[in-house]
């Protein structure tokens, strides 16, 4: 048990980071029910902007750059996600649900492609910058990294001030209208392709954030590391009730803190020894994802809504 509080903080820290990609497929789905299987790409070329930001200002301390990197990295997520919706999605919308589905699949591997072959050895993993010094101790068992200290603020702060702009703002309840009717939205003068596309932006905006953080944690960025982490995203967003902004945040802290604990404890477990440590960590993830599926199937905070026609 006295692993307990730092098994907590750090899968807080994992999951915060899990939630913050999640955010970026629940808001497409929401408003258009696309599933943007591409957005993990998203997080990957966001990653790779900021590492370039980063390279071009060698000179300075990475507490200088990060504003930077996060901007710099901000641009490139949004701008990809925005074509992505303009030339991939949009003229798909009408067509069969598998269409939009197989053209997402295709976006990220068209993605993974493009940085693999022309950015710079990026077909092996590219170190990306992160802080040194000690951890934080917030007691004599508990050791805060900084780059978890930025993931747990960045987190929080991201989602709340997203839930007010849709709840309070103008734009925001257009974003409500579109994604409760389109067609109505339209008559009463909202510019749906504008919002959709906005919704795309904000995935891409957070995609950043989430791709500087993993960058943080891990020290190194590679072409292929949106794929699983899309994946685990995309299961928080389904966890927590897709189509739901808190929910997503809820599901990638409960996923994250699952999947910390499994590696923690389950080798602990008498006969289940071969089943913990690192390498079972996903398949007890994707394991909680069905249980709770079975249980509740609109997710931890989704709601039993019709289909939209």
């Amino acid at each position: 048990m006295h692993e307990l509080p730092q098994t907590l903080v750090s899968g807080l820290a994992l999951g915060a980071l899990y939630g913050l990609v999640a955010i970026g497929y629940t808001m497409v789905y929401g408003i258009v029910q696309l599933i943007n299987f591409a957005h993990g790409e998203i997080v990957m070329v966001g990653a790779f902007g900021a590492l370039t930001v980063h390279l071009w200002l060698p000179d300075l301390s990475l507490g200088a750059t990060l504003p930077l990197m996060l901007l710099g990295g901000g641009l490139v997520s949004v701008a990809t996600a925005a074509a992505a919706e303009r030339f991939a999605y949009r003229p798909l919308r009408t067509a069969p649900r598998l269409a939009p589905l197989i053209t997402a699949i295709g976006l990220s591997i068209a993605l993974q492609q493009l940085v693999w072959a022309f950015y710079p050895d990026a077909k092996k993993p590219r170190p990306f910058p992160h802080f040194t010094g000690r951890a934080f101790e917030l007691a004599t068992t508990v050791h805060l990294q900084r780059d978890d200290i930025f993931v747990l603020a960045a987190a929080p702060l991201c989602m709340l001030a997203l839930g007010l702009f849709v709840a309070k703002s103008r734009t925001g309840r257009a974003m409500q209208a579109t994604a409760q009717d389109p067609d109505t939205a339209k008559l009463m003068g909202i510019d749906t392709n504008r919002i959709i596309v906005l919704a795309f932006a904000i995935g891409g905006a957070f995609a950043a954030v989430a791709a500087v953080a993993q960058g943080l944690r891990s020290g190194q960025i590679s072409f292929d590391l949106g794929f699983i982490l899309g994946l685990k995203a995309f299961t928080a967003a389904v966890l927590g009730g897709i189509g739901n902004i808190y929910g997503a945040m809820l599901g990638g802290l409960v996923l994250g803190i699952a999947e910390t604990a499994s590696v923690t404890y389950i080798q602990h477990i008498p006969g289940m020894a071969q089943l913990g440590g690192s390498g079972w960590k996903d398949v007890w993830a994707f394991a909680l994802l069905i249980i709770v599926l079975l249980v509740r199937p609109q997710g931890l905070l989704g709601e039993r809504v019709a289909d939209r026609a």
